[in-house]
């Protein structure tokens, strides 16, 4: 088949076999995939439905909830900012948000959240953006950490709130570990949103608007969605008996604008060709927005050793194995340990409802894809793709 652009046309097609395959069997509604390769977007592929009950088609401008592919926006924004001195990476955190870190570190084993050792030292800026602050996600049945900031309302359903009422509250909670110990998944990146406001006295959805989306023209990104963007919304599904369940919670209204929860962690929209162009952004070593230095930390194993498979938040994913992390990114150390295939250096992020998307620096490569399946690992989606991509190059 014709070369497009260093990859095999014939090859790419089996990437829309593949989607066909799992959009038949029931595994999603719908899927959209988008490869860039060498400047150019050489496969850009829909299937199946993006609202099963409404019968629409997944389309070029559907707009999805990415969930955790919004950390390595707020991260790349917050670099903005660190690279104008707005603070250090080894400034304490709390001196953005009084009283974090004052309830102590838990102890451990079967000890209850009360049993805590002071702080060694405070959590840096630095720890957010690596996910070594010693926070967690609230687990109503984890430990007994996870379980008191379930029990804090940290998980950030509370009506009416926003970072700012959640963060107020993590000094009434301990911390799971002696900060920059370990790498653990978290609301970490929640919490360095809400340093962005209080550094730019701006809600995060206007700094991530004017450090990130108007610079890039990623205008159908946002935290809410106008009455328009809502008739483009893919609705979102979860396994169930007779098979997918749509998830009536995310029709909520509250995702209509304006938002007052906005989480730097996981609370965007966007549509795949924003995601591209933010991609791109970073494939091309942040196109200006960024120095090359501040460019080269982020994308940069940053917590000393690896991710551990199947940690909480890589939802059991065995392609973490292998993987260091950077700053708001996952980064490739050792592909061979993925039992997959990829380059050492590349990296990105996926979203709890089974987005992804990567950037190899070596193949040139920018790949995403958009589905609406809770949770993410449910289905192997991310190391199929990972092979149909990389099978493709010429």
């Amino acid at each position: 088949m014709a070369d497009r652009a260093g990859m095999d046309a014939g090859r790419l097609k089996r990437v829309s076999r593949w989607m066909e395959g799992h959009v038949a069997a029931g595994h999603v509604a719908g899927m959209a995939v988008q490869i860039a390769h060498q400047g150019r977007v050489v496969y850009d592929k829909r299937r199946g439905l993006a609202d099963i009950e409404a019968g629409r088609a997944v389309a070029e401008d559907t707009i999805w909830r990415i969930y955790s592919m919004t950390k390595p926006i707020t991260c790349f924004a917050a670099l903005r900012l660190y690279e104008q001195g707005a603070f250090r990476m080894d400034q304490p955190a709390a001196e953005f948000l009084p009283g974090l870190g004052d309830g102590g570190v838990w102890v451990g084993g079967a000890a209850a959240a009360e049993e805590v050792e002071p702080l060694r030292r405070p959590v840096t800026v630095h720890d957010l953006f690596t996910h070594q602050a010693g926070l967690v996600y609230p687990v109503a049945s984890g430990n007994a950490v996870e379980r008191a900031f379930a029990r804090k309302g940290l998980g950030f359903g509370r009506a009416g709130e926003s970072m700012a009422d959640v963060t107020a509250r993590l000094k009434d909670v301990p911390l799971l570990f002696q900060p920059g110990a370990h790498w653990h998944y978290s609301i970490a990146h929640d919490v360095l949103g809400r340093v962005i406001e209080v550094i730019t006295g701006e809600t995060l959805g206007a700094a991530l608007a004017r450090l990130v989306f108007e610079p890039l023209g990623m205008g159908d990104t946002g935290f809410g969605l106008t009455p328009e963007q809502e008739g483009r919304l893919a609705a979102c599904y979860e396994p169930g008996p007779g098979g997918l369940a749509r998830m009536a919670e995310m029709d909520d209204p509250k995702f209509r604008l304006p938002v007052k929860m906005e989480r730097g962690g996981g609370g965007l929209f966007s549509t795949m060709d924003d995601y591209q162009r933010f991609a791109t952004m970073l494939l091309q070593r942040g196109k200006g927005l960024l120095g090359r230095k501040t460019f080269e930390a982020m994308v940069t194993n940053q917590i000393g050793g690896r991710l551990a498979a199947r940690e909480w938040a890589p939802c059991g994913d065995p392609t973490y194995e292998g993987r260091g992390y950077g700053l708001g990114v996952g980064v490739m150390l050792e592909p061979g340990r993925t039992q997959g295939l990829g380059s050492v250096g590349d990296f990105g992020w996926n979203g709890w409802a089974s987005t992804m998307f990567w950037v190899d620096p070596v193949e040139e490569m920018v790949v995403i894809a958009m589905t609406q399946l809770v949770p993410h690992g449910v289905q192997p989606l991310l190391p199929e793709l990972r092979a149909l991509a990389y099978q493709a190059l010429v």
